[in-house]
């Protein structure tokens, strides 16, 4: 990396993954629908959504418990829908538009780079790895080791006590509303890369910044970015 972190401003940037840095939404939708529809679960794409940010086996029990199938637990139905995903990553997956400037603004600053999905291991690696991304992040740390994934901010405290980094400090970048939530739970400045569909969610309301895409991502954000982290930490002294 080049640069040096700012003293006093922010000393690590945060990245959810799905949606985010890969255009991965439509692919849990699918395998969700394929899946969960054979056992019997009456789901669309758009229900789908319901669950966006959450981790793949609190998806599984969302749906069991409104809709019980028998068989399989919903333990294992989450295996079989990481599965797809990891093939249909592969099959059809893209970056998003912006990823390399986004992670180029990140470097110019000198900021250590993680990774905070609801993802598990094996799928945030082999994305990483498909998209030649594994050597751009420090840590990466899954909601598969937390005890909720989001909107609960467990992922994003995790990732920064990996870092060694006060979540304070932390620049978090989103594009769910589960995301946004956790993110500013955790009290760390957020950016939100919303899809339009969900461009009017209420969360996005509490991000520090919303962009149509990452190829907004400059000099002139991270500017705002830093003067919100320092507006926070003053409110936060004053109280």
């Amino acid at each position: 990396m080049t640069g040096s972190v700012d003293a006093g401003g922010f000393a690590a940037s945060v990245f959810d993954m799905d949606g985010l840095l890969v255009d991965s939404e439509p692919l849990w939708q699918l395998a969700e629908v394929e899946i969960l529809g054979a056992l019997g679960v009456p789901l669309e794409a758009g229900h789908a959504r319901q669950t966006k940010g959450m981790f793949v086996a609190e998806v599984t029990r969302y749906w069991h418990e409104r809709f019980p199938w028998s068989g399989p637990t919903p333990e294992q139905v989450a295996v079989s829908v990481v599965d797809r995903v990891c093939e249909l990553v592969v099959e059809r997956g893209r970056l998003q538009p912006g990823v390399d400037r986004a992670l180029g603004l990140c470097a110019t600053h000198g900021l250590p780079l993680a990774i905070a999905s609801s993802s598990e291991y094996r799928l945030i690696r082999l994305v990483l790895d498909h998209f030649g991304l594994a050597g751009e992040f420090d840590i990466v740390h899954s909601a598969e080791d937390e005890p909720y994934g989001k909107p609960h901010p467990g992922v994003y405290l995790g990732a920064a006590a990996k870092l060694g980094v006060e979540p304070t400090r932390c620049l978090a970048w989103e594009d769910a509303p589960a995301g946004v939530l956790a993110a500013k739970a955790a009290r760390m400045v957020c950016v939100a890369v919303p899809e339009d569909s969900e461009r009017t969610r209420p969360a996005f309301a509490i991000a520090d910044a919303v962009l149509g895409s990452l190829v907004e991502a400059d000099e002139d954000l991270y500017s705002r970015l830093t003067s919100a982290r320092e507006l926070g930490a003053a409110a936060c002294e004053e109280d």
